[in-house]
């Protein structure tokens, strides 16, 4: 049997943590969720359920909230230097379980993210960036972010998308917060899809061809409303008098589907039913979609027992549990 390779994974270093409460120490409803979970923090305790599934190895990464949310550009990359020198230390100490890890940025401070990219990247064995899908608010599709984008495609790494968001975004224009954790649920799916569009109409895989991005929760809405997403955008304009959209699908080099279907996607679906992780991999294929858990904010035995219920080929739930994230990462797992 393949080993099983959870590709988004998160984890708080103890001296990240601590830096991180001194610079926002009024985290509120987030902050004491995530001081809730020991998964986050125990080692001991992590690797007591790492060990329930054989041969099984997290790539780890910070859970929300984004640095950019909580900490000025100056202090955020500090943050994010912090943080990724203790998963590289993690990685070492515990290679067999911690193959690598997603490098935390701080993108209100762009010139030092790519550095910090860079480093992580070149110096500290990290395969790729945790990047947020939106920045402090921005759209990705900001120009200004852009030399982030090519920093990581040059380098051959991955970009880790992440959803952000709380209940300060209404559901409605008439209320002043989003309510019933409808932000969690709705929003952030909502989020994902939304910013890998306005990343193919702006340009940015033809800019960067080579870019290998993973989206969280198995893309979002995306797979789900292709229609809508496909057909739907193919008259991208007609809907719309006070803006002229009429040469952002002819400046592409592709039918905007086309690059739609070439994120990964990753199977953190809360454990999630066999129909919806099909429906994701029926979009994506077999050779984009990889195996994730969300762990510890996810479960790890349901989300096993989706995919392996699948019906997949042996070849092609390898590719899933295994084989994809040794061709996104760049690594043998054996």
């Amino acid at each position: 049997m393949s080993p099983i390779i959870d590709i988004y994974c998160h984890i708080y270093p103890d001296r990240f943590f601590q830096e991180m409460s001194k610079v926002a120490p009024n985290l509120t409803n987030i902050g004491k969720r995530l001081r809730g979970i020991p998964k986050l923090f125990d080692l001991d305790a992590r690797f007591r359920e790492m060990d329930q599934f054989g041969d099984y190895r997290q790539i780890i990464s910070l859970p929300n909230p984004a640095i950019e949310d909580i900490a000025p550009p100056h202090l955020g990359i500090d943050l994010a230097r912090i943080a990724n020198d203790a998963m590289a230390d993690m990685c070492r100490k515990h290679p067999e379980r911690f193959p690598t890890f997603a490098a935390a940025l701080c993108l209100t401070d762009i010139e030092g993210s790519v550095a910090e990219a860079k480093r992580a990247i070149n110096d500290l064995g990290a395969r790729g960036v945790l990047i947020y899908t939106n920045i402090a608010g921005e759209p990705l599709d900001d120009p200004k972010f852009d030399p982030i984008f090519k920093a990581v495609a040059e380098l051959d790494a991955v970009v880790w998308l992440h959803p952000v968001g709380t209940a300060s975004m209404p559901d409605y224009p008439a209320e002043k917060k989003s309510r019933f954790e409808m932000w969690w649920c709705f929003h952030w799916p909502y989020e994902t899809s939304v910013a890998m569009v306005r990343m193919v109409f702006c340009g940015l895989l033809d800019r960067y061809p080579q870019l290998k991005i993973v989206t969280h929760h198995l893309g979002g809405m995306i797979p789900y409303y292709d229609g809508r997403v496909g057909k739907g955008l193919e008259v991208l304009g007609q809907r719309t008098s006070d803006e002229d959209y009429s040469q952002i699908l002819p400046s592409l080099k592709r039918p905007h589907m086309a690059y739609l279907h070439d994120f990964y996607a990753d199977t953190a679906m809360f454990g999630g039913g066999v129909n919806a992780i099909r429906c994701g991999y029926e979009f994506f294929g077999a050779d984009k979609v990889v195996f994730a858990t969300d762990t510890p904010l996810g479960p790890i035995a349901p989300t096993i027992d989706t995919v392996r219920n699948l019906g997949l080929t042996a070849a092609d739930e390898r590719k899933v549990f295994c084989g994809n994230a040794e061709k996104l990462l760049n690594m043998k797992f054996g």
